[in-house]
């Protein structure tokens, strides 16, 4: 069905009034965002504004569009000019963006808007930083959107300047690791060891993939390594492959071995940890992380809520390896995608992995 044809077909089910009509939308555009169906979400989004009051559809179209472009559609132009390399005309476009957000979304004194984007990084959030304030849902993926402007003020030359764009970036939502990756590849940029540190320790406070542990292990590696640490970074690369596949860390093996003028011996489990623990780091996903998955996969389970049950299983899943929760995805989702890791502490991990996983790579 096209987006016209979907778009009429929902206002033919709209009645007189507003107050009906915005509950059904909304049951709707929860129904189309759990089926990824986005011609219906955006449908749905077109005429939950066409319902709004006149003064306050006005108001909602000022602080989200930019000369009529709206912010989500302004970001999607910005990452195409990415992908094409054209970062001077993607520079321009994404300062606006960032400057459209910061002044219309800055946090108040009583307020801040947030941009969590599922159920377990709202709970996530809320159980590490205990907000005060009051949390104001963000239209769109901010944190997203303005980590792509420190992107291009890196890539254009001004890793410095990218710094604060990343700190606002992690503001609006603090348990994203995409935000806390690009500052850590600022900080290599920069060989600012003592930040590099600093921003991997918050990124494990808050992994909750497979692939995110691994991608701070490795960043600690490269960071020994240039440190010319050679045995502490052999520790930290071993930890990376420990968690999840990564396919460079043969070669920078290879390459601590050239560095040192001889060959490398892989440390066993026992000395990854007590590497780890000279950096205060673990081997390992925070147990505050776990624990927010597991009890939101008991809560859904007990709504009967099998989609978001799902999603919290799997992130509890491939951070546990638990068999028993390995049982009750395949119960609920016989058809999980699957991936197999071998190692020398685990044999499997081939569940799925988090609905996190895109944006933590």
């Amino acid at each position: 069905m096209s987006y016209n044809d979907t778009l009429e077909e929902i206002r033919s089910k709209l009645g007189e009034s507003r107050e009906e009509n915005d509950k059904l939308l909304r049951e709707l555009a929860g129904k189309y965002a759990q089926e990824g169906n986005g011609e219906g979400f955006e449908a749905v989004e077109q005429l939950l504004m066409e319902n709004l009051p006149e003064a306050t559809r006005k108001e909602m179209m000022r602080i989200t569009h930019v000369d009529g472009v709206r912010l989500d559609k302004m970001y999607e132009q910005i990452n195409q000019l990415i992908g094409e390399r054209k970062f001077v005309e993607a520079k321009s476009l994404a300062e606006r963006l960032y400057k459209k957000i910061t002044v219309e979304f800055r946090e108040g004194e009583k307020a801040k808007f947030v941009s969590l984007r599922n159920p377990f990084e709202d709970n996530l959030y809320q159980r590490l930083f205990k907000p005060e304030k009051t949390l104001n849902r963000a239209p769109f993926d901010f944190a997203t959107y303005i980590t792509a402007y420190a992107y291009i003020m890196t890539e254009t030359g001004s890793p410095l300047d990218a710094i604060p764009i990343l700190e606002k970036a992690i503001e609006f939502n603090p348990v994203d690791c995409g935000p806390k990756f690009e500052l850590a590849e600022v900080y290599k940029l920069l060989k600012n060891r003592r930040r590099l540190e600093e921003i991997t320790r918050d990124t494990l406070r808050v992994a909750s993939s497979p692939v995110a542990l691994s991608r701070c292990y490795a960043n600690m590696g490269y960071l020994l390594t240039d440190a010319q640490e050679y045995d502490d970074a052999a520790a930290f690369y071993t930890a990376s492959v420990m968690i999840a596949p990564n396919p460079t860390v043969p070669l920078e093996m290879q390459h601590l071995a050239d560095l040192k003028g001889s060959p490398i011996i892989r440390p066993d489990h026992a000395e990854v940890v007590e590497v780890l623990k000279k950096y205060d780091m673990e081997l390992g996903p925070n147990q505050e992380v776990v624990t927010v998955a597991a009890e939101l996969a008991a809560h859904y389970l007990q709504e009967n809520d099998i989609p978001n049950a799902v999603n919290a299983l799997k992130i509890t899943y491939n951070l546990t390896l638990d068999e028993n929760i390995k049982n009750l995805i395949i119960k609920y989702d016989p058809n999980a995608q699957r991936y197999v890791r071998k190692d020398n502490v685990k044999e499997e991990r081939n569940i799925t992995q988090t609905v996190n996983e895109s944006p933590e790579e």
